[in-house]
């Protein structure tokens, strides 16, 4: 696995906020909702369990999972 570069902050819950918007709005995720301890709170389907991620640094690690995911299994298009 290729390692990713290093950010020069951690994630803020605005920027975790924002990809967690444009996961639900893609239909990648069910729902995404900031919990008022900081957790967040993601479901991948309506029936599927609901996971409890520590932090923003947990959603942009979801983030880039998922965007994994969709690449490696994208045909290459030319």
């Amino acid at each position: 696995m290729i390692p990713r570069p290093t950010r020069p902050s951690a994630p803020t819950s605005a920027e975790a906020g924002t990809w967690a918007d444009v996961l639900v709005r893609r239909r990648l995720l069910h729902t995404a909702v900031l919990a008022p301890t900081g957790q967040w709170l993601v479901q991948h389907r309506p029936d599927g369990p609901v996971r409890v991620l520590a932090g923003p640094a947990a959603v942009i690690d979801l983030v880039a999972t998922i965007q994994h995911r969709i690449h490696s299994t994208r045909p290459a298009s030319r």
